[in-house]
């Protein structure tokens, strides 16, 4: 099965409020030595994967049909910088005619210049975090755009031919009210991007903004946040409205016109290999089941710069057969189309998925799950609580294990 390539670049011009991502502000300066790191670790990925477990050891294992560049914001490197990554790519690994290659880009950073190296590196989908059209919201929680200046940049990669195009917004950001979420809906179906994301404001410690909200402060205009409730209203609203428009939801946060589906993040909840390079990378590679039942291993590299700069070990976790049934459940059901327990069932066999059942059939009666055929999937209601419902299909804990990347010299 051909892999997936996930490239993170953690560099921003500003870190926004929001954010709980690996990422931050760094001096340029660090750009071109991280640069050099992602090209080593590209060119040791056959002898990463052997350490794992799970060696690139055919032809086919090293056929790539879906890159994703992610951050942070890859879109400030500098042209060269992002000439060298893909070439390191395409050295070590086969691209499909027809992959799918992803670049995430920060509204205000698409250039000329840029666009046109984006083009040279062979990128077709560009990924565009707008979050809101309404310039204050957007600026309350650190984002440096415009709408004029979105909207612009959209209209300056349609003439450079850049048809695929995502554009991601967020429910529940400061001073965000019913009005100003529908201009917001509203506006990215206006744009006709065939792909759109909408997320909700996630509250946690690993943010600013979460943070603060948590310890009922008043900084990053934390007091400006909508509640839960009207949060949840209007994600709802915008699947309405999306669906209305011809953008169907096809995953808890992503929408799409015909033929515009994620192609790259569809290996993650179907459970396809990938691979991941750079700070806070993941990746999944299937494993000969052995001995212990292991049927995939994933591994992770370390979520500090610093760390991920001085050869910290990835992290690597053995995926039982068991787990593997859990992930079955807990990524399929993100997606609308749901998971087809009679696939599973030849896959893992019934027993295994039949002891599944204590778990779903709380989920029927709760009206978090319904069920066709042999197809199950999320109600409405269950996307909104999704990771309640999640949470009910894990059962086993994975143990760690840390792996050197093997390289010689290490600094």
């Amino acid at each position: 099965m051909p892999l997936g390539l996930y490239i993170s670049v953690p560099f921003c011009r500003t870190k926004c409020s929001y954010c709980n991502f690996a990422s931050d502000v760094f001096s340029k300066s660090a750009y071109e030595n991280y640069v050099a790191r992602l090209l080593e670790d590209i060119a040791n990925s056959r002898q990463l994967t052997s350490q794992v477990g799970c060696p690139l050891d055919s032809a086919l294992d090293d056929t790539v049909d879906s890159i994703y560049l992610g951050g942070g914001t890859p879109s400030i490197l500098e042209a060269s910088q992002l000439l060298r990554i893909f070439a390191a790519v395409r050295n070590e690994f086969t691209l499909m005619p027809e992959a799918e290659i992803t670049v995430e880009c920060a509204p205000g950073t698409l250039t000329p210049t840029l666009i046109e190296s984006l083009q040279q590196c062979g990128v077709n989908r560009v990924s565009l975090g707008v979050q809101s059209f309404v310039d204050q919201e957007a600026q309350s929680v650190g984002r440096l755009h415009e709408r004029a200046t979105v909207l612009e940049e959209i209209r300056r990669l349609r003439r450079a031919g850049f048809e695929n195009i995502n554009v991601d917004l967020i429910a529940g950001l400061p001073h965000q009210t019913a009005d100003s979420w529908t201009f917001s809906v509203s506006e990215a179906i206006a744009t006709t991007a065939p792909h759109v994301s909408v997320y909700m404001l996630e509250v946690d410690e690993d943010s600013r903004l979460g943070r603060e909200l948590i310890a009922g402060g008043a900084r990053y205009h934390a007091h400006f946040v909508p509640d839960d409730d009207k949060t949840a209203d209007f994600y709802q609203q915008a699947c309405a409205r999306l669906t209305a428009a011809g953008i169907a939801q096809y995953e808890i946060s992503n929408f799409a016109r015909s033929a515009g589906q994620s192609r790259h993040n569809l290996k993650y909840w179907t459970r396809q290999p990938y691979l991941g390079f750079g700070v806070d990378a993941h990746s999944m590679l299937e494993a000969s089941e052995d001995a212990l039942g292991t049927k995939a291993v994933r591994f992770s590299t370390p979520d500090s710069l610093d760390a991920y700069m001085n050869r910290a070990p990835h992290t690597v976790t053995p995926v039982s057969v068991q787990s593997a049934i859990e992930e079955s459940f807990f990524l399929g059901l993100r997606l609308n189309c749901g998971i087809d327990l009679e696939g599973l069932g030849r896959e893992f066999g019934r027993d295994a998925v039949a002891a599944e059942e204590s778990a779903i059939q709380p989920c029927l009666q709760d009206g978090l799950l319904e069920q066709r055929g042999s197809v199950l999937r999320l109600t409405p209601r269950g996307r909104l609580l999704s990771n309640e419902v999640f949470a009910r299909f894990l059962i086993e804990e994975a143990e760690e294990t840390k792996v050197g990347t093997g390289h010689v010299n290490p600094r």
